[in-house]
């Protein structure tokens, strides 16, 4: 989902050098691109080449051997890693280039905890269908829940759910309680009082307003993902043939 694409990044790459420079010079240069850097996307990008700002977290130069260097990068979504080795060509004045890229990170998934090969898939489902155990497929397959643990949570009252699930905002009674920090604007999970992923919504308040306020609309689903039905309807009459109103 959007939330997974759209999240925080990291990758191991190799920068090729086109001249060897001193690692201590290196570790300088990469040291300068760490946090705000402009960034324009590549010749050879699917987005508009405009100047953007991104956001990179760590660089780590793992390993250097003269002209290659091995990096670890965590960074904000969209940032290019072959115009990072680009610029940082560029800086030392020698040229570089990328010459391999993993993506080791995406958002909660990383491929040394959760993530898993097709082979492990096939493995899993072959068990289940020969012999009717799930125990693979519990290990491979995760609840959708897992894929917005990086965001904050809004826990909803039951009198609530079914209305966001046919649409409605949520307002400020059906909320029992939320995280810390929120602000207006920021993507959140609406969940059940059990856990359930009900959907994501956009802050229409802050954390603290929210518990000020006795009413008002706080959150604005901007994807459903529970199917309807599964909680009883609570709203009034007036507002569900009036279509959306709150929950």
């Amino acid at each position: 989902m959007g939330s997974v694409v759209h999240s925080n990044k990291e990758y191991v790459c190799v920068m090729q050098l086109h001249a060897p420079v001193e690692e201590e010079r290196l570790r300088e240069v990469l040291e300068s691109f760490t946090g705000r850097i402009y960034q324009r996307p590549p010749v050879r990008s699917s987005v508009k080449r405009s100047l953007r700002v991104k956001r990179i977290d760590e660089i780590e130069l793992i390993e250097y051997t003269g002209r290659y260097a091995l990096l670890r990068v965590a960074c904000e979504a969209g940032t290019y890693m072959r115009k990072l080795c680009w610029d940082v060509g560029l800086v030392l004045g020698v040229g570089a280039h990328m010459r391999e890229l993993r993506r080791t990170r995406t958002g909660p998934f990383h491929e040394d905890r959760n993530l898993v090969r097709l082979q492990d898939v096939a493995e899993a489902l072959y068990r289940l269908r020969e012999e009717g155990k799930d125990d693979l497929l519990r290990r491979v397959v995760l609840p959708g829940e897992f894929s917005i643990c990086h965001l904050p949570k809004v826990v909803v009252r039951d009198t609530a759910v079914e209305s966001i699930v046919h649409g409605a905002s949520l307002a400020v009674p059906g909320v029992a309680r939320l995280h810390e920090g929120i602000k207006p604007g920021d993507t959140v999970a609406l969940l059940t009082l059990k856990g359930e992923l009900i959907a994501l919504a956009t802050a229409e308040m802050s954390s603290e307003r929210v518990m000020e306020e006795r009413r008002g609309i706080a959150f604005k689903p901007k994807r459903v993902v529970m199917e309807p039905g599964l909680y009883p309807r609570a709203w009034k009459r007036k507002a569900r043939e009036g279509g959306g109103g709150e929950a």
